[in-house]
Order: structure tokens, then C-alpha cells, then sequence
């Protein structure tokens, strides 16, 4: 007999529509149905949908929600389109600053299945926002959740007040976190592509899967953009269901991004995650800091923090607070010009393409992972 439980099959961090710095401006709705896509990484005999209010100053009001396997674009299998519950309503009003998981929707789903979650919003909400999930959503007037395919829609490159997909497991099912900025988030790679350097490590794990907690511009130690990466550690790692190991990316945005940091400031943050990490029995794996220097984005802080990430990165190399470090840096740097991104790996002189990710991925040593993730993967449930 085995006791089923639940673990995350996907999860998204948001971040305040208030904040000051934007990357994409946030929106409103009101009698709108917003249809998401999403890729989960593993797979259930069930699933719960996780939506948040976290950032809301009134309730958030949910007139009907039903979830699907996408067919294509936005479009879904009809036969498979599920109505979502809450504590057995078809709505539900979210309290302002709350989250709210759903009744358990019985539809199995594999690892790598791509969902379609559609929620009419019927009043007026200004919901928290990911600004760069690489793929797409669809906004439709009136209700129209239960549409085969959107007419008439509005498709956009924002993700809303979706923050996470639990399934159903009777397995070991064990879940690396992976938690940082736009290295993970994947900017610069394939727009619905799933080909974030994340992706590419799920393509390699044998058991488990790895979960995305990455937000565009999100910094180790400072808030905007999304609340700095200590302040949201305990909500975006200890508490997602299944974490059994660490993965983290950051520096960049506090080294350019508004001025820079300072290295002992920096290193002092890492050293307090890995700390944190571990007082939770968590294993943490850090990567080196990005090359930046070709960024074409004006106003940031180049010259300023390139000297600094040098100094962290040599830290990072020699520091045994983490249970590794994987060197993404040297991995993906040009060698004749290692504060810059190799050509072939460059989006943008600070992001990755689809090749820079894949190398990313490469360099992560799976060897040292947890032996749960070190298995071969089961049935889902």
C-alpha cells in the first residue's frame, strides 16, 4: 500500500505590480478570462492548482477556473478540459495578501505535459505578474473557460496569479529548486520553447525533476525587481512540497542593476542562503556570475561591477559554504574575452540563447546531487 503525496510539477514567481522598476508593465482585468500555458516537469495521478493574492490590496474574485492539456497555441484538447475547484465552489474570492490552492483535479498528467489554465476574472484586479515566463497567455472577454480554442483574443507574453502546480505522487519524486534571476527565468532563449537552461537539466535528470523559481531581474540582496532572493527564500524554496536539494543563480542585477554591490555584501548573502539551506537539511548548489560585459541595455552598471563579480567568482570557486559550485561562468564565457558572453552563446551581451543555456545545463554536475535524483524515474503514479 503507498501513501500518496503531493510535490510541485511547476511553480512561477511573481512579482508586485507596484513595484517601481518594470521589465513589462502589469494589467488589469475585469469580466476577462486569461488563459496560461504551462509545461509541468513531473508527472501525477492528479493535480492542484496554486493561485496568489499575495500582492493584492482587495480580494481577488475567481468566477471559474478549468484546466486542460494543450492541444496547440492556445488551444486545448477538449475532451480533457476540467473543471477547477475550490473547497467544493466553482469560485472563490482570494483575501488580499493570501495564496489559494485548489480542490485536487483528477487528471493524470506526465512529466513534460503542457497544461492550459483558464480563470475568469469577473472584477476589476491588478494581479501579481511574471514578466518574462517565455511563453504565452490569452485574454478573452466574458467567460470563456470552457472555449476549445480563444476567438477574438488578446495573446500576450506575461504569466498572472499563477504561481504553482502540485501532482499527485505515490513515488519518490524528489524536486531541485532552482532559484534565482533570468538565467533561470530564460530570457534570451526561444519564446514557448522550453528551452531554458532548467529544461535542459530536466532532459537530463534520471529521477526528479528541477522546478523553475527564477525571476528576470531578481537580486540576492536588494528588492525590485520581485522581493530579493533571501526575503522570498522560505516561500520559493522551503516551502515548495518535495524540495529535496538547491540549485541558485544570482548576481548579476545586484552588480548592474542600480548601482553595484559590494563583494563582501554579496558574499555575505550567499553565505547566509547556504546557511539558511542547510539549517533546513537542504543540499545548495551554487552557480558562478554570468559574463555581462557586452550588455546593450542602457544604464547599467557595467564597468563598476565587472571588477566585483571577478572577485566573487574566485571566491565562489574556493568557498565551501555550498555543497558545490558549478562554474556557468567559465562554462559559457568567450576565452579571449571572458567578461563577455561567447558569440555563439549570446542573446543580448548578458542573456543566453538557446545554445548558452544548453551549455549552462552542461555545466551542472548531476553526479552530485542527492542519490534520490540519482535513480531512474518510475511510473508518475
Amino acid at each position: 500500500m503507498t501513501t500518496q503525496r503531493w510535490v510541485a510539477g511547476f511553480r512561477a514567481p511573481l512579482v508586485n505590480p507596484a513595484e517601481t522598476i518594470k521589465l513589462a508593465e502589469p494589467r488589469t482585468f475585469a469580466d476577462r478570462t486569461v488563459r496560461q500555458v504551462v509545461r509541468v516537469a513531473g508527472g501525477g495521478s492528479a493535480l492542484r492548482v496554486v493561485l496568489t493574492n499575495r500582492y493584492g490590496t482587495e480580494e481577488l474574485a475567481i468566477g471559474a477556473a478549468r484546466i486542460a492539456v494543450r492541444k496547440t497555441g492556445g488551444e486545448i484538447v477538449a475532451e480533457t478540459n476540467t473543471e477547477v475547484r475550490f473547497a467544493g465552489s466553482a469560485s472563490v474570492r482570494i483575501p488580499a495578501g493570501a495564496d489559494l490552492v485548489s480542490d485536487p483535479v483528477e487528471l493524470p498528467v506526465e512529466a513534460g505535459t503542457e497544461l492550459a489554465l483558464s480563470v475568469y476574472l469577473p472584477e476589476s484586479a491588478t494581479p501579481a505578474f511574471s514578466q518574462f515566463p517565455m511563453d504565452s497567455s490569452w485574454i478573452s472577454t466574458g467567460d470563456r473557460t470552457g472555449d476549445a480554442a480563444p476567438s477574438d483574443a488578446e495573446e500576450t507574453a506575461s504569466r498572472f496569479f499563477l504561481t504553482g502546480i502540485d501532482v499527485a505522487v505515490d513515488s519518490d519524486a524528489p524536486v531541485l529548486v532552482a532559484f534565482g534571476d533570468s538565467w533561470f527565468e530564460g530570457f534570451g532563449s526561444t519564446h514557448a520553447g522550453n528551452r531554458r537552461s532548467v529544461d535542459v537539466v530536466n532532459e537530463r535528470l534520471t529521477a526528479g525533476w528541477a522546478v523553475n523559481q527564477g525571476i528576470g531581474g531578481n537580486r540576492l540582496l536588494t528588492d525590485e525587481i520581485g522581493e530579493h532572493g533571501l526575503a522570498r527564500f522560505e516561500r520559493d524554496v522551503l516551502s515548495v512540497p518535495g524540495v529535496a536539494a538547491v540549485w541558485i543563480n544570482f548576481g548579476i542585477n545586484d552588480l548592474i542593476l542600480a548601482g553595484t554591490a559590494a563583494a563582501d555584501d554579496l558574499i555575505a548573502g550567499f553565505t547566509a542562503l547556504a546557511a539558511r539551506a542547510h539549517a533546513a537539511g537542504l543540499p545548495v548548489y551554487a552557480n558562478t556570475i554570468g559574463p555581462f560585459a557586452g550588455a546593450i541595455y542602457p544604464g547599467l552598471s557595467l564597468a563598476e561591477g565587472i571588477p566585483v563579480r571577478n572577485a566573487v567568482n574566485a571566491w565562489l570557486r574556493s568557498t565551501e559554504v555550498f555543497d558545490a559550485v558549478f562554474d556557468v561562468a567559465a562554462a559559457v564565457a568567450d576565452p579571449a574575452r571572458p567578461d563577455f558572453i561567447r558569440p555563439e552563446f549570446d542573446s543580448d551581451g548578458m542573456h543566453l540563447n538557446d545554445q548558452g543555456a544548453r551549455a549552462m545545463a552542461g555545466a551542472v554536475d548531476l553526479t552530485v546531487l542527492p542519490q534520490a535524483f540519482q535513480g531512474t524515474r518510475g511510473p508518475a503514479a
